[in-house]
């Protein structure tokens, strides 16, 4: 770790990930360092104790504390791995919606936030990062699909047989589901294997690397590539003189030895908590025009799992996350608030193990005989940014590695909320018509969507990046991770995340963009 790289890169998920790739692929020398380990793979990966909040790749120890502003807080743990919450998510792809980068007032409200970048400059990092990762789907059917240059590379895969049943209520109503695109290969790609439909996907790693995830499909083949990987490294200081990053401080968490590395260009790709926490932490944002931006108007869309108990049972034969309901994403005129709603999509039922773990008995022998014949739908609102809600640094106890603890503050506004209403009733219509009639709803209260910490803008005050997502006031640094999102739209943000950082590497690697990032 001696010699200088030509960029180093905090973080493997779907931002670091393709970045690195970019840049290795153009000559660069480039050091990934990720604080988590790899993920197994093989049968283990489908036991209870792989699943994410189980699985000992959650640290309890991240000194993340949560709390809504009146209440005390609480602690959550945060996943750190090669690969980052790819190996855990459920695969689902989507494409911002073109007017996401145009979102209206009822969205923006007193925040300034504004997009800096429109669906044009990154439609074709859509389209590659699709190829990339494999993704499987079809425009047709879905009524707010985006432009496209190119089909997705694979077919999307057919529903399950309950998944049939709710698109055929959602088609009575007058309205157009369609399937989810997916980053998982269902035979599409005869060298690697196929998903054997186990169904757990969603919140597992994939036992027989179906799912594509970046630790598969793109950080292992850029290790035969010359990427430098540096696993179970924490980054705890960026060390900044006259505008520059000159030194990034890291701690090995084996041995505890700290040592520091150099790279030309420093690239942030850890999340958007431990991206501000790291850039708050160094006291970047004291060098930033907009740095009181930096740690603020955090997003994680208000979602919710709704549940219905049918009248007869479905074999669990498929995914169970494989139908999405989009006719509602643009608004909808009666009983729910002007501007945006969000999105509808389907989602299998946990395992009792999963439940076992989570609530007291006898919860989960009530659990036992609801689920078997329960469907259900996940909804995804769209949140408005707000300054309130933030990470701050706790200058009183320190994480796992010495940083300094991260306090988390957030609370849906009441659009936000109505929002969520708004669209748990539309799922619910959609389930009673397919023949349910007793219902659970369950909010979700992780940070699996979280965006927007550090985001981009074309005002020098309101932002902290500029378009390019260069850090104002430090020439060599860029965010690649969710955290630049201004407004977090109403869908997965992952396909995003990653289309953004191949265009912010792509430019990076092409040389100098145009104007300073102050």
């Amino acid at each position: 770790m001696n010699r200088p790289f030509d960029a180093v890169i905090i973080g493997s998920g779907f931002g670091g990930a393709l970045a690195a790739r970019v840049l290795v692929e153009a000559g660069w020398s480039v050091l990934l360092i990720e604080r988590g380990d790899w993920v197994p793979r093989g049968p283990q990966a489908s036991s209870i104790e792989s699943f994410v909040i189980l699985s000992p790749h959650y640290a309890h120890d991240a000194g993340y504390r949560v709390s809504n502003g009146t209440h005390a807080p609480r602690p959550v743990g945060a996943l750190f791995c090669v690969g980052g919450a790819s190996v855990f998510y459920g695969g689902v792809s989507f494409r911002f919606r073109e007017t996401d980068f145009s979102p209206p007032p009822e969205i923006t409200g007193d925040s300034s936030a504004e997009w800096p970048i429109g669906y044009a400059d990154l439609e074709p990092f859509y389209t590659e990062a699709e190829r990339l990762l494999g993704v499987a789907g079809a425009s047709e059917g879905d009524p707010t699909a985006p432009r496209r240059s190119a089909p997705f590379p694979a077919p999307p895969n057919a529903f399950s047989l309950l998944s049939a049943r709710l698109a055929e209520a959602a088609r009575s109503l007058g309205l157009h589901p369609f399937p989810l695109p997916m980053a998982i290969n269902f035979g599409q790609e005869p060298a690697q294997h196929p998903c054997i439909r186990c169904g757990h996907c969603d919140g597992w790693p994939c036992p027989v690397s179906a799912k594509n995830d970046v630790a598969t499909r793109v950080v292992r083949p850029l290790l035969e590539r010359g990427l430098t990987l540096l696993p179970r490294t924490a980054a705890v200081r960026l060390v900044e003189q006259a505008g520059r990053i000159t030194g990034v401080e890291c701690v090995d968490l084996d041995s505890r030895r700290r040592f520091t590395v150099q790279g030309r260009e420093v690239l942030l790709g850890a999340g958007a908590l431990a991206t501000p926490q790291l850039l708050l932490a160094s006291g970047l944002d004291r060098v930033n025009s907009g740095g009181a931006t930096v740690g603020r108007y955090l997003m994680r869309h208000a979602n919710s799992v709704v549940f219905g108990l049918l009248r007869e049972k479905f074999p669990r034969d498929g995914l169970g996350k494989d139908l999405a309901v989009l006719d509602y994403y643009a608004g909808d005129s009666s009983d729910a608030p002007a501007g945006p709603l969000g999105s509808i999509q389907s989602v299998p039922t946990p395992p009792i193990g999963v439940i076992a773990t989570q609530v007291p008995w006898p919860l989960p022998w009530i659990a036992g005989l609801f689920l078997p014949r329960a469907a259900g739908f996940i909804t995804l609102a769209e949140d408005q940014p707000q300054a309130g809600n933030r990470v701050m640094l706790d200058s009183e106890a320190t994480d796992g590695v010495g940083l300094p603890a991260l306090s988390i503050v957030h609370r849906y506004s009441p659009r936000d909320l109505a929002a969520a209403r708004a669209l748990r009733r539309r799922a619910r219509t959609i389930l009673r018509t397919a023949g349910a009639w007793l219902f659970y709803h369950h909010p979700i209260r992780t940070f699996s969507h979280a965006l927007g910490t550090v985001r981009m803008g074309w005002d020098a005050q309101t932002s902290a990046l500029d378009r390019w997502c260069r850090f104002r006031g430090v020439e060599n640094l860029r965010v690649v991770d969710g955290s630049v999102f201004p407004t977090s739209a109403a869908v997965n943000p992952s396909l995003t995340i990653a289309a953004n950082a191949l265009r912010v590497a792509t430019a990076l690697a092409a040389g100098p963009q145009p104007g300073p990032a102050a």
